[in-house]
């Protein structure tokens, strides 16, 4: 009775070691992470001049997601990225600290302590008040209208519902760049009504750019014609220059004679 039932755990023991054996020849092979992406995400510090919130907790997942990186790592990551206003916060909260924090709880304290203080009105005089600056580009005055139009935009979960507030947002980010565009751009911009940002943006560009060209041929021809003016007046007048000298050293050769005589 011992011997069998020996031989039956050798047995079992034998085949479970096959097992493992196929387990390891035919298995997912190790995936390691890729920490390099760690230089994809840019600092933070919390100031109204850094990149948004939601883009930079963005950049943190989507690099998590490229690089195999864990929970921890995302924590270990967003805390080493952060700078200034936002670092003093993260140190100072014991909670963000504790061995236990997730990921969700750093988002979530951070969005409560960063969050917009603006309420959604300001955001949408800013919005419908928008002007193009001076020296600001029709690309990056459109920029400055999406970073507005995006803090007034609502978010739901339904992802149907959140494409039409997106279509909502884009038509008054559409109003309010036309009508906020300056010069020649802007006329032309309001004579041709374009239907969507992209084809605005496209329009803006193309009337920037033709109207550069066009002072600069201006300048151009300017000082051509004031070239060729000189170029044209300098022959003639180094000619009756020369004659004049001429005339005034005969003059004075003739003196030198009469005064030999």
């Amino acid at each position: 009775m011992a011997e069998a039932r020996l031989r039956a755990e050798f047995e079992e023991s034998k085949a479970e070691i096959h097992r493992l054996n196929v387990r390891l020849s035919t298995g997912v092979p190790t995936l390691h992470k890729d920490l390099s992406l760690i230089s994809m995400v840019p600092e933070w510090s919390g100031a109204e001049s850094e990149v948004p919130l939601d883009e930079f907790f963005s950049c943190i997942e989507g690099s998590a997601s490229l690089g195999r990186w864990e929970s921890a790592d995302r924590i270990k990551i967003a805390t080493l990225r952060l700078t200034g206003a936002a670092k003093l916060f993260c140190n100072g909260c014991p909670e963000l600290n504790a061995a236990d924090v997730t990921w969700d709880n750093i988002k979530d304290a951070f969005y409560q302590r960063f969050r917009d203080a603006h309420s959604d009105q300001f955001h949408f005089m800013q919005l419908q008040t928008a002007r193009q600056r001076n020296g600001e580009s029709p690309r990056e005055f459109a920029d400055r209208c999406r970073a507005i139009a995006n803090k007034v935009m609502c978010k739901v979960d339904d992802p149907a519902a959140q494409r039409v507030h997106r279509e909502n947002d884009d038509r008054i980010m559409l109003a309010s760049f036309v009508a906020g565009l300056s010069g020649v751009v802007g006329t032309q911009e309001r004579y041709q009504a374009p239907r969507y940002t992209g084809q605005a943006v496209s329009l803006a560009l193309a009337v920037h750019e033709a109207e550069k060209q066009e002072k600069f041929n201006e300048i151009f021809y300017a000082r051509f014609d004031n070239s060729v003016r000189l170029l044209s007046r300098s022959p003639s007048r180094s000619i009756r220059d020369d004659s004049k000298l001429r005339r005034m050293k005969n003059t004075l050769a003739a003196g030198r004679m009469r005064s030999q005589c």
